[in-house]
C-alpha cells in the first residue's frame, strides 16, 4: 500500500504517484463512520485499500463511492461488499448497468497485466443510489456527494468536504495530463466536452481550497483553471477550423501539434484525438 498523504484530520489521500490506470483513493473520517472515494482496479488493487480503510475506521461505519463508473474508479467495489455501504448517483448507477460490461471486456483488451487486475471482477451494484445530491454525516463531518451531470462520463460525480475545504474531482480533473475523452462510437459517446467546460466553470465558483484529481497531484483551485482554460483553447481551435472547412483529419492533426505544444509535458496524448473528435461532434449543437 502506498504511503497515505494526510491532507487535514481524519482526511487522507492514497495517492496514485502518476501510475498509469491507478486512480487517488480518498479516505475521510468523521466521530462515526469513514467514507472511501474510488477503489482502484479490481479486487488485487481494492483488498489493500479496504484494508487500509478498515484499520483507518478502528471499528467505525465504512461507506464507499465512486467517482464514476470506469474500471480503474470502480471496479474493485465487490471487495466493500459485506464491508461497506456502496451509494452514488443515478446516472452513474446506470453506466454501470448499461455501460459497465462493455468497459470490462474494453479494459481487459488493453493488455494482459491489466486483464489480471480484472479476474474475477463483477460489475458493481450500489446498495444506495440518490438522484442529485445526497449529504453524508460521518459524526461531526459532513461530505456532500454530487452529481455533476453528463461531462467525463454520464454519471461524474463530486465529493466535497466543506469543513476541509477539499474536493474530489474523479476523472473531471487531472494534473499535468491531458483531459480524458472516452470518446468512441458507436459503443460510448456519452462525454460532452461543452458540458464539460460548464462543470468545471460551476466547480471554479465554488473555490475550493485544495482539488483532488482523478489522477496525478493533488493541489489547490489553479487545477480546475488549467482544465477549463485547456478545454476552452480546444474546443475554439477546433472550432475555427471546422468553420474554415478543413477535413477531419487535418483538424485533429493541427490542433494536436498546438496543444503538444502548449504543454510539451503533460501525460496522455493519445486523449487530444478523442477530445477534437467530440467537440467536432458536438460543434452543430
Amino acid at each position: 500500500m502506498t504511503t497515505e498523504e494526510v491532507l487535514a484530520d481524519e482526511l487522507v489521500v492514497l495517492p496514485n504517484r502518476n501510475a498509469e490506470l491507478v486512480p487517488n483513493i480518498g479516505i475521510i473520517g468523521g466521530r462515526d463512520a469513514v467514507l472511501v472515494v474510488d477503489t482502484g482496479m479490481g479486487p488485487r488493487n481494492a483488498e489493500p485499500v479496504l484494508e487500509f480503510a478498515t484499520g483507518f475506521a478502528r471499528g467505525r461505519e465504512l461507506f464507499l463511492t465512486t467517482t464514476h463508473f470506469h474500471p480503474d474508479h470502480a471496479f474493485g467495489a465487490q471487495v466493500f461488499r459485506g464491508h461497506a455501504t456502496y451509494l452514488v448517483n443515478r446516472a452513474q448507477a446506470e453506466d454501470l448497468a448499461h455501460r459497465g460490461a462493455g468497459y470490462l471486456e474494453m479494459f481487459r483488451g488493453l493488455g494482459p497485466s491489466i486483464a489480471a487486475q480484472l479476474d474475477g471482477v463483477e460489475i458493481p451494484v450500489p446498495d444506495v443510489v440518490y438522484e442529485h445530491g445526497h449529504t453524508l454525516d460521518l459524526g461531526g463531518r459532513e461530505v456532500r456527494l454530487r452529481a455533476t451531470g453528463r461531462a467525463h462520463s454520464a454519471g461524474d460525480q463530486v465529493v466535497t468536504v466543506p469543513d476541509a475545504g477539499t474536493m474530489f474531482t474523479g476523472d473531471l480533473v487531472e494534473t499535468g495530463q491531458f483531459a480524458i475523452f472516452p470518446w468512441f462510437p458507436p459503443h460510448d459517446v456519452a462525454v460532452s466536452g461543452t458540458r464539460w467546460i460548464g462543470v468545471v466553470e460551476g466547480l471554479i465558483e465554488e473555490a475550493p481550497a485544495r482539488v483532488v484529481p482523478g489522477h496525478g497531484d493533488v493541489g489547490g483551485g489553479e487545477l480546475l483553471t488549467e482544465v477549463r482554460d485547456y478545454l476552452h483553447v480546444l474546443r475554439d481551435e477546433t472550432w475555427r477550423r471546422r468553420d474554415a472547412g478543413l477535413p477531419d483529419d487535418q483538424i485533429v492533426a493541427e490542433v494536436r501539434e498546438l496543444m503538444i505544444t502548449r504543454r510539451p509535458d503533460w501525460r496522455g496524448r493519445e486523449w487530444i484525438d478523442t477530445a477534437v473528435a467530440c467537440f467536432l461532434a458536438e460543434h452543430s449543437g
